[in-house]
């Protein structure tokens, strides 16, 4: 089983909807009894509420339902559990490895960078209202993770 972490700031908007695309590209792969996929939120402003309305939106557009989801935060027991946490931007970077009291294991990782993007971030749409980009940006990069753990499987488990 990999265990995948997805997280941005606030657990409402990016990190679910990584959260559950990925979640839905495993399942149409036949690969959802081999990866455990959740997200979580680097800071504490959200936690306890649903995904935004407009990521909820984008994720039904994609025909994937994220009813239930509600943020949480990161905490440093999750480095522990998780074979791979990744973050949308380097401010997330930085605060995860912050909470995690760093990433001696080298597990920490900004989505893009599955797909030969290892400088773009995504863009936070709650500051952009860009969610189609973000939407995209999340596929994408999702996409090119499934690519590497089906190359990579064997490296990548514990």
């Amino acid at each position: 089983m990999i265990k995948i972490l997805f997280v941005c700031h606030g657990n409402i908007c990016r990190s679910p909807m990584a959260e559950f695309i990925m979640k839905d590209l495993a399942k149409k792969a036949g690969l959802e009894d081999q990866l455990q996929i959740a997200s979580a939120a680097t800071s504490t402003e959200e936690i306890g509420n649903p995904v935004y309305p407009p990521a909820r939106r984008k994720l039904q557009e994609l025909g994937i339902d994220c009813a239930g989801k509600t943020a949480r935060r990161l905490t440093a027991e999750d480095y522990g559990r998780c074979d791979l946490l990744i973050g949308m931007d380097q401010a997330n970077l930085r605060n995860m490895r912050r909470i995690c009291g760093g990433d001696p294991e080298g597990k920490v990782h900004l989505l893009m960078e599955f797909a030969g993007r290892p400088q773009q971030e995504v863009a936070d749409p709650w500051y952009t209202g860009d969610f189609d980009r973000a939407c995209g940006d999340i596929l994408t990069g999702c996409q090119a993770l499934l690519e590497e753990i089906r190359q990579h499987r064997g490296e990548l488990r514990r």
